[in-house]
């Protein structure tokens, strides 16, 4: 390794970031763990240590935008403790809103600028444009030379946003004390393995670790070896695979193919972007348990739902544990409506208002309202299922918001929090409900709940970026929505079942590998348990033996350019 080598490692790169498919990242975290070998005993100078190296981690990753993390950092560590000190109640609330209007802006600016200007434009017909406030600030204090009608989004933003909030929050519900040195918040708001791609870790789980001896035992180095080869596989041997040789071609250019290949595409997404973001916390749970720290489990085999409410208990559990805890019980949860709950309900109105270019939808929405709203002042049963029902759909319609400034997203949104609404009224008059012991109705209500799944993310996908430049690009809305139409089109008016045969035979392999993946996913929990505990209590050479086996074949199939993970983007 020569000097630009050397070099080369510690700048910034957008063509080689720190991912965890990438050998960069493997020779930082060898390092990382070797330096960390030496002072775990000392804890100021080891999450010093580990906060330094995890803000060179986003460097790399996403280049000055670290200056955006530190800055998060150090306003809610100092918010924390004003939280704290102060007695007032009033004062106390305002201070815990100085902090989440701060967060929300800053996240507001970078994510959702176009996609506010869109609606402004929409609603007005003008043709405004974004303005990038801290580009065109720093060229004139510092002489830089950023853009500044461009506004670039930051990897990640969103999950250590919600991270830091959740800090300010229970500090303010006085569940957690604020942390006393700088260094320990810092260290637990940019922690390297989840911080671009989650899980969200709450603080009240990760901070009472920080103090802690740290602790690891030949079983869970064994499970951290495991969680990082399973990561591995799901992303390279099962994510990459069936995107580069059939997703990625069919969503490229739905129009180009029969309804059957659109619908084999749209079952084979809804296994990519699982394969994909559980990959990312396999190996995240796993790097971070390396050094001692166990992470929130994100994922509980979502696609063994038997309805929608079961898949959003265990698909992205920390988001969905987070928007519960933070805004659907805020707004009154399944009990009460509350001044946020029409508030939101305002504000999501109006923004696909603006989205639809037409005044109309206001009108229409706010006439719906007021009559629900008349027959709840009459029938307090239908008061009680409007106002649970409306805290449920905001909180379904936010989380798709979060995903992305897309109609897409919105929609996907939507359509599970609706999905969620009609299962609540199914269930009470299901014939089926009390017979899911039976092995028939189970297959039956888990294929029903996939397929839902899998065509509301025709959304999703359409919404998404795929690609490492398509990352800073804006969204597109319109063309986005078309996308997922024309496909949707393909599905429901063009399906030709006469081509299946020649389909599976020429995409013989994806869907065989395709298959296996869903077998494997679909395997009794306890036979997972098993075998991941057996792995852990091999003995060492067998365990390193196996690794390298893996990673070989791993990186024989890879393809030649590394996709991103798809919860980068957002």
């Amino acid at each position: 390794m020569g000097w630009s080598d050397i070099t080369s490692f510690f700048a910034f790169d957008p063509k080689a970031p720190f991912i965890f498919t990438a050998l960069n990242f493997w020779i930082f975290l060898g390092i990382v763990l070797l330096v960390d070998g030496f002072i775990h005993r000392r804890r100021a100078m080891r999450h010093t240590f580990l906060f330094v190296a995890s803000i060179f981690f986003y460097y790399k990753t996403t280049g000055l935008f670290f200056i955006l993390l530190l800055f998060t950092a150090i306003w809610d560590f100092l918010v924390g403790k004003k939280i704290y000190v102060t007695r007032n109640a009033a004062a106390k609330k305002r201070w815990l809103a100085v902090s989440i209007l701060m967060n929300l802006g800053v996240l507001f600016y970078f994510k959702y600028a176009y996609f506010f200007t869109d609606i402004y434009n929409s609603m007005t017909g003008s043709q405004g444009s974004v303005f990038n406030a801290l580009a065109y600030w720093s060229n004139g204090f510092f002489g830089t030379h950023f853009e500044v009608d461009k506004i670039i989004l930051p990897i990640g933003i969103s999950f250590f946003t919600f991270q830091s909030i959740s800090y300010t929050v229970e500090v303010y519900r006085g569940t957690l004390k604020p942390v006393k040195q700088f260094s320990d918040f810092a260290f637990f708001v940019t922690f390297f393995p989840q911080l671009v791609a989650g899980p969200i870790v709450r603080s009240t789980d990760f901070i009472p670790q920080l103090y802690k001896p740290y602790q690891l035992t030949k079983h869970e180095w064994g499970l951290a070896v495991f969680w990082i080869l399973n990561g591995l596989m799901k992303k390279i041997l099962l994510a990459d695979y069936l995107a580069v040789n059939f997703i990625d071609r069919v969503f490229a250019k739905p129009d180009s193919y029969t309804g059957f290949e659109n619908l084999m595409a749209i079952y084979g997404y809804s296994l990519q972007v699982y394969a994909d973001f559980s990959g990312y916390t396999d190996m995240a749970i796993g790097v971070a348990l390396l050094m001692g720290f166990h992470l929130t489990k994100n994922f509980n085999s979502p696609y063994k739902a038997v309805n929608v409410a079961d898949f959003w208990r265990r698909w992205h559990m920390s988001l969905s544990n987070w928007l519960r805890d933070y805004l659907y019980i805020p707004l009154g949860g399944n009990k009460a409506g509350s001044v946020g709950t029409y508030f939101a309900i305002t504000i999501i109105v109006l923004i696909i208002a603006g989205l639809a270019s037409s005044w109309m939808v206001v009108a229409v929405a706010a006439g719906l309202m007021a009559v629900a709203l008349l027959i709840a002042q009459w029938v307090k049963s239908f008061a009680s299922w409007l106002t649970t029902n409306l805290n449920l759909m905001i909180t379904m319609v936010v989380g798709g918001l979060w995903h992305g400034a897309s109609w897409n997203f919105i929609i996907w949104g939507a359509l599970n929090g609706f999905a969620l609404v009609f299962y609540k009224l199914w269930k009470k008059v299901s014939p089926w409900e009390n017979h899911k012991d039976k092995w028939w109705v189970r297959g039956w209500a888990i294929f029903l709940t996939f397929s839902f799944i899998t065509l509301t993310r025709v959304w999703f996908r359409a919404g998404s970026n795929t690609s490492w430049t398509g990352l800073n690009e804006e969204h597109n809305i319109w063309t986005e929505f078309m996308s997922a139409t024309s496909m949707l089109e393909q599905i429901f008016l063009h399906m030709d079942w006469s081509v299946a045969p020649d389909v599976l035979w020429a995409y013989a392999n994806v869907f065989l590998v395709f298959a296996l993946g869903m077998l494997i996913h679909w395997l009794p929990a306890a036979w997972k348990e098993n075998y991941r505990a057996r792995f852990a209590s091999l003995p060492i050479p067998a365990i390193a033996l196996i690794s390298l086996g893996v990673i070989f074949f791993a990186y024989q199939v890879m393809s030649a350019d590394m996709h991103p993970f798809i919860y980068f983007q957002f």
